[in-house]
């Protein structure tokens, strides 16, 4: 109640101060070609009319800001950086088809208007050579000659409509036919070269733009430029409407005195929803706006921006008392959604026709693509290859049958769908943005990520929760063999969840006996009595989970290109009584040096060659809590020995390792380095 009298006591002061604004009409400022009209302050670049278009209606419309803008400056050789963000929406006739489409334009040459179908009134080819244009195309007809890659697209155009990057709107989840109103943001900077676009059906930018192009715009900008939109029907017919306009240039040019206030570098113009944006800049014929009214002017925003920021702070104070509990229950919404079963029609549209621009991961089995639903947002789509389903195991299958059991796990990549119709078997999967953990991990990713000692002790203490809830709290014991950095993936808060269920193997928690198979997995994380027997079991992930910590606290991985194994890298470190000198060198300085050496000694109480010895994953996590004593370790690496399985009365053993072996021979045990399965 205190909240909402303190809003309208903000509301009554707004109210009371009636500041002058300079009156502003939008035809004062922008240049109408063609078909386009104001209509409800707002610019209508076609109209409607009768299918097949009129010889009579040029179908074609443009809207421009009445005077050029300065974007290049010749002496400095500097060039402006800008920011656009407008609403438009297309709606169509009755009757007809969609238009060609709509297209944020910039250009020398504000008498170029193109009649050609599929143009959207951009210049055509026959561009005279001193002209040029940029264009950000919002397209709904598809035309192969022009590289359209589909009706409902949006792309980035340099003096053709060939656009040379360009992305399908519905795979991101917006459809630019829908009718409903849309809003895009351009921004391009010059000191990067490069061009972002983001769209949304709300007024709020998103926090990734949907297409990102490197493009080198000084070389073909003008010193003057003329700003503003382009539309054409083609043999279609749609009302293509823009509105709330906001556009800025944010470089200064050293050219420019104080007052020359049109080439000042900074352009804004609005439509009146937000009237205190509405100041026009001056002429070029030197006409400029009263000092008192200018005054008032600028007195009014100072005003309104601070009554702004006031409100906008109870507002987020409001929302952040709201915001745990929201977040908790969306989080329990999304580990408790039922995966359904989706058409090869929706997981094609989703993924672009499995596109390879939208592959992010290859396994042996699958590839992985990046995909939209609009009921899921951006989702991960396991395509399996074909070939694996005449093989005894199934990959598909078997992931399928284990993630549809009891899954549902905060720690666990959760299941959203799948397909198995036609060609295609696959699994749907939530979108982690941070990839996997060996891509952050080890840089094989284009982002450089750096992981802090507080995000890598909570990446081991999250697989350690998914481990211990497949071993123990499942309805049926579940035994991953295949857990690795590739397979833990990272959410957008670096949360580790583990994934990956292909050589999963269920049992019942009352089953004594594990048959013994071909060991599958990847090098330098199978356990030694594993890769002997075949023979899998919660320790043998244990073995796996203690090469996953010594590989996030050392930054190495299992096996080097030299050849090093990192469990016998560490065991050397501890047998000097060096252990902290296997930390990663990038971490110097920023760890607590006792976490540290605790994460490497219960690490290395997990790859114990005597899976005996080794802690179940509760255990190793409580002692990583600080909830449990340190374990007790052999001052060196102790041998594996294995017992002899040629005769069952034999007492004969294998002894493999360990530089406290009895054996005459020298053998240091040593991960596997081929893959198995």
């Amino acid at each position: 109640m205190r909240s909402f009298s303190f809003l309208l006591f903000l509301v009554c002061f707004c109210l009371l101060f009636d500041f002058n604004f300079p009156s502003f009409l939008p035809a004062s400022n922008v240049s109408l070609y063609g078909d386009a009209r104001l209509r409800n302050n707002a610019i209508s670049l076609t109209q409607q009319h009768n299918c097949p278009a009129s010889s009579s209606s040029s179908g074609v419309g443009k809207a421009l800001y009445l005077y050029p803008i300065r974007f290049l400056d010749h002496i400095t050789n500097k060039t402006a950086s800008f920011f656009c963000r407008f609403s438009f929406s297309i709606i169509r006739s009755p009757l007809c088809s969609f238009g060609d489409g709509i297209a944020f334009l910039i250009t020398s040459n504000a008498d170029s208007l193109s009649l050609s179908k599929g143009y959207m009134g951009l210049p055509g080819p026959a561009l005279n050579p001193q002209d040029s244009f940029i264009a950000v195309e919002f397209d709904t007809s598809s035309d192969p000659s022009l590289g359209d890659i589909s009706s409902n697209h949006i792309g980035i155009d340099v003096n053709t409509v060939v656009s040379f990057a360009a992305i399908d709107a519905v795979s991101v989840g917006i459809d630019l036919k829908s009718g409903r109103q849309i809003t895009a943001w351009i921004e391009y900077s010059d000191s990067s070269k490069l061009i972002q676009v983001w769209v949304s059906y709300i007024q709020i930018r998103p926090p990734s733009p949907i297409l990102v192009a490197q493009v080198d715009l000084s070389e073909h900008f003008k010193e003057y430029m003329h700003v503003g939109f382009s539309a054409s029907n083609g043999q279609g017919s749609a009302v293509h409407i823009v509105d709330h306009w906001r556009f800025k240039t944010y470089a200064t040019l050293s050219s420019v005195t104080p007052k020359d206030v049109s080439e000042k570098g900074d352009c804004l113009m609005c439509y009146p929803e937000n009237p205190m944006n509405n100041y026009r800049p001056g002429t070029h014929n030197g006409r400029r706006k009263s000092v008192v009214e200018m005054a008032l002017g600028l007195g009014g925003l100072a005003a309104f921006v601070v009554s702004i920021i006031v409100i906008l702070f109870v507002i987020v104070f409001l929302v952040i008392k709201k915001k745990r509990g929201i977040g908790r229950r969306a989080k329990e919404s999304r580990i408790n959604r039922v995966p359904r079963r989706l058409s090869i029609a929706e997981i094609r549209s989703a993924t672009m026709g499995f596109h390879r621009s939208r592959i992010i991961g290859q396994g042996a089995s699958a590839t992985v693509f990046k995909g939209y639903l609009p009921s899921c947002g951006s989702v991960a789509v396991k395509r399996f290859d074909q070939a694996g389903i005449e093989c005894a195991r199934n990959p598909f299958i078997t992931e399928f049958a284990t993630m549809v059991g009891c899954l549902r796990h905060e720690n666990l990549v959760q299941l959203q769908g799948w397909c198995c119709e036609g060609t295609v078997l696959a699994l749907l999967y939530e979108y982690l943005p941070n990839g996997s953990l060996d891509k952050v991990l080890h840089k094989n990713s284009s982002s450089a990520i750096f992981l802090s000692w507080k995000q890598r002790i909570n990446i081991v203490l999250g697989v350690a929760s998914a481990l211990s809830y497949l071993h123990e709290e499942c309805e049926r014991q579940i035994i991953h063999r295949d857990v690795k950095a590739c397979n833990i993936m990272l959410d957008a808060e670096f949360n580790a969840k583990l994934g990956d269920f292909g050589l999963a193997e269920v049992y019942e928690h009352s089953s004594a006996m594990r048959a013994a198979t071909i060991p599958a997995g990847t090098m330098g994380y199978l356990a030694p009595e594993y890769v002997f027997y075949g023979v899998p079991s919660v320790k043998s992930d244990v073995y796996s989970f203690g090469v996953v910590m010594l590989e996030v606290v050392t930054g190495k991985r299992p096996v080097d290109d030299d050849g090093a194994v990192l469990v016998d890298r560490v065991w050397g470190f501890w047998e000097k009584g060096k252990l902290i000198e296997a930390a990663d060198s990038e971490l110097v300085g920023l760890f607590n040096t006792l976490e540290v050496e605790r994460v490497l000694m219960v690490g290395l109480s997990c790859v114990h060659p005597n899976h005996e010895k080794r802690p179940t994953v509760n255990e190793a996590a409580r002692i990583l809590r600080g909830e449990a004593p340190l374990p007790i370790l052999p001052q060196r690496k102790p041998a594996v020995v294995f017992q002899s399985v040629s005769s069952a009365d034999s007492d004969e053993t294998l002894n493999l390792s360990g530089d406290n072996s009895p054996c005459t021979d020298d053998v240091t045990w040593v991960t596997p380095r081929t893959d198995f399965g």
